[in-house]
């Protein structure tokens, strides 16, 4: 009797679900069952061969073999024969399948155990990157409504909440924006705001006047838009200063321009007859802006400041970009971000405007070193290039330190070495060799920053990025890796201020210690509310205090009693520069003060809290001086151009606390004592309001000032986007709930670069 054909089995060619499920597979992967399904993975127990099934029944080695026994066809194919039978199967086939068989299923398991081994490895690491978080719901008629975005590290246990970022409306803020550290004091809202809200209220009238005050300020003084370029400029002897003023300040730190080469085509300017250069022109008044901003002590250009870059913006506006790439065209871009956050024109939103510069210097190719482009490159393009992308770099960390957003660089995408240590002079000889390291030159001030920046960078994403989830471990390392590099750039500063001339200016000086004190500020404020609860955190209490002050001394030398006082004989000439960029400017150095004097406001109050005795209370007088100078500084503000007066509001009810916590004031007392300081603060500071209004007003009919359009033209498209530091906490508006900070977009906005 013949033996009986015994089927041979064929591979598995459709996946796992399929399979199971024994429906038709198209053998694709993901195959269409498995989308249909929304299956996260689709297996295949026989990934190494995914021919159809006929294929794989007529060969008997694996696909990819080249041997010609599996190159020859058989003879039965296509014909009407039958097919051979196992018994006739020659012994090289038969010992060919359970060879074959074996290696599949091994193949198969590698390909399981891999999968496997992916899906536990992003399922680990989506476990550490989403610490417990939890939303703080912060909401008042006074403040508005906003979340507070905190992770708790250790859940389940009594260790305080880290706040990672702040929500309001469409916008969230990373953690070294300043209102992170405002937030601190909103226990003061929840105690005035019972008195505030009443219809009787003195304290709401007088702020809703001063609103109203200042909208009209701001609608006299803002330019109309489009602002055409004009020809026109100040005089030269006032021109002069704000240039001189702009070249020892902020041109030290940012390195822009080409000094040498600025000044021949500026004295140029005054002396040709001729048509003026349009895209210097642009130039010469972002100077004349940023240099204004440090003329005197109550920014008495702001108008002409605002035209000049109202111009500017306008003229960047115009069609026709490609002609337009060239390195004063970024030169341009740089300035016009330093001069709108310096003189208040949308300073919040400079951040979004340097990623558009970033991008056009990589398409520029300025993230390149010169030594990879074209050979024929001199060296004074090669250096500027080299000095452009630096400032580039430094105005895109900064920019995202104040806005809170990430700071959208990092190392590996450019290989630019930092500038040369090279004066402008020398840039225009041939063959220029560098000047050795320890000798001074214009360029020295941003290569020492420069060694910085990898880690001043690693913290800006480590407070903003969005998947940043850092522990308290990782802000040590950044707190040690930046205090070694930063005693490096010390060591360097101190030796060029020991050697002979030229030495750096006390402005220099000032200027980088207030940028590495910023970071330093910026990496303990998560944990200094925390802090107060948690001495887990004490060495970030400890840092932050102390670096708060140092911050606030360097930019308002003691015994402070008002910027006149800088003046005087008493205080080195260089150092009311940055005093006037914190009173009369806005953006970073008005910010970076005021989060000094509500962390210090903030730490005497948990002192005297803290504090148990019988008799008077004792406090650091050194802290406390902080608190009564900033109330000085804010009324300053208001001076020289700030409209709102809720900075002043803010500075001076803190204050008033603190002293009634000194005295011992009852709980009861307590509020209305707050409400009738709050009284006096606002009837201060809308006194001066109405000083500027009518001050503006007298300009107008004596026909001062830059050539605007005050009475009959509405207001600006960039009105609403004055950003006052200290709106945040404090709005008197309407009986409702009020927009915490921001209030509506303007339907028009000009084209921002």
């Amino acid at each position: 009797m013949p033996e009986p054909e015994r089927r041979r089995r064929r591979p598995p060619v459709s996946c796992v679900l399929c399979r199971q499920r024994k429906i038709r597979c198209n053998r694709e992967s993901p195959c269409n069952n498995c989308l249909r399904s929304r299956t996260v993975n689709c297996i295949y127990e026989n990934p190494v061969s995914q021919l159809p099934h006929r294929t794989a029944e007529l060969s008997l080695g694996p696909p990819d073999s080249s041997t010609p026994a599996n190159n020859k066809k058989p003879s039965s194919i296509g014909s009407s024969s039958s097919r051979p039978s196992h018994a006739s199967a020659s012994p090289a086939t038969a010992s060919t399948r359970p060879s074959y068989s074996a290696s599949q299923d091994v193949e198969s398991l590698k390909y399981r155990i891999k999968q496997l081994e992916e899906q536990l490895s992003r399922a680990e690491q989506n476990a550490s990157m989403a610490p417990p978080q939890a939303t703080e719901t912060i909401t008042s008629r006074i403040s508005g409504t906003f979340y507070v975005h905190h992770e708790d590290r250790l859940a389940g246990q009594s260790s305080g909440a880290i706040p990672r970022s702040t929500s309001h409306k469409s916008r969230e803020f990373g953690q070294s924006h300043w209102i992170n550290g405002l937030i601190i004091l909103r226990d003061i809202v929840s105690v005035m705001e019972p008195y505030v809200r009443e219809e009787t209220s003195k304290a709401s009238a007088l702020m809703q006047k001063s609103k109203s005050l200042a909208r009209t300020i701001k609608k006299r003084r803002a330019p109309s838009w489009p602002a055409q370029l004009s020809h026109r400029l100040p005089p030269k002897s006032l021109a002069d200063e704000l240039v001189d003023c702009y070249l020892r300040t902020t041109e030290t730190v940012y390195r822009i321009l080409h000094v040498p080469t600025f000044k021949r085509e500026y004295d140029a300017h005054w002396i040709s007859q001729g048509e003026p250069s349009t895209a210097f022109l642009v130039q010469l008044k972002l100077v004349l802006a940023i240099g204004a901003t440090t003329y005197d002590d109550t920014f008495s250009l702001r108008a002409d400041a605002m035209q000049w870059v109202y111009e500017a913006m306008t003229w960047l506006a115009e069609p026709g970009f490609k002609h337009r790439l060239n390195l004063q065209y970024i030169q341009i871009n740089l300035l016009l971000l330093l001069a709108r956050e310096l003189v208040d024109v949308g300073p919040d939103l400079v951040w979004i405007s340097v990623g558009t510069v970033l991008r056009t210097s990589i398409y520029m190719g300025l993230h390149k070193d010169p030594k990879r482009l074209p050979p024929n490159m001199t060296t004074f393009v090669a250096e500027m290039r080299r000095r452009l992308w630096n400032t580039l770099l430094e105005l895109s960390l900064q920019l995202s330190l104040t806005s809170g957003g990430p700071p959208m660089i990092s190392l590996d995408m450019f290989d630019t070495e930092p500038p040369g240590n090279f004066d402008d002079e020398q840039l225009t000889t041939e063959d220029p060799v560098p000047k050795p390291e320890d000798s001074f030159t214009q360029t020295s001030l941003a290569i020492a920053l420069h060694k910085t920046f990898p880690t001043r960078l690693a913290i800006g994403k480590f407070l903003n990025d969005h998947n940043s989830h850092g522990t308290y471990e990782d802000t040590l390392q950044l707190d040690t890796e930046l205090r070694a590099s930063f005693k490096v750039v010390l060591r360097t500063l101190q030796n060029y201020k020991t050697s002979a001339e030229p030495r750096p200016s006390r402005f220099e000086m000032d200027i980088v210690e207030i940028i590495i004190n910023r970071h330093f500020l910026s990496l303990h404020i998560p944990f200094f509310a925390p802090s107060l609860q948690e001495a887990a955190y004490a060495f970030s209490r400890k840092v932050a205090v102390e670096t708060a002050l140092k911050i606030w001394r360097v930019i308002f030398p003691p015994p402070y009693t008002g910027i006149a006082q800088l003046n005087s004989n008493t205080v080195s000439p260089d150092r009311h520069d940055l005093t006037r960029f914190a009173i009369c400017g806005s953006g970073t150095f008005r910010i970076i003060s005021l989060q000094a004097s509500c962390l210090i406001s903030t730490e005497l109050r948990a002192q005297l809290q803290e504090e148990e005795t019988l008799g008077p209370s004792f406090v650091r007088q050194d802290l406390l001086s902080v608190v009564q100078e900033a109330k000085i500084s804010s009324l300053e503000c208001i001076r020289a151009g700030e409209t709102s007066i809720k900075g002043h509001f803010l500075i001076a009810v803190v204050a008033a606390q603190i002293e009634a916590l000194m005295r011992g004031t009852g709980k009861e007392e307590f509020p209305a004592y707050l409400v009738g300081v709050a009284v006096e603060a606002e009837e201060t500071a809308l006194a001066i309001l109405e000083d500027v209004a009518a001050q503006q007003q007298q300009a107008e009919g004596s026909g001062e000032g830059s050539e605007q359009t005050h009475s009959t033209t509405p207001s600006g498209p960039l009105e609403d986007w004055d950003f006052p530091m200290s709106d945040a906490l404090f709005d008197f508006g309407s009986a409702e709930q009020i927009d915490w900070v921001f209030e509506g977009m303007p339907q028009q906005e000009p084209l921002l670069l």
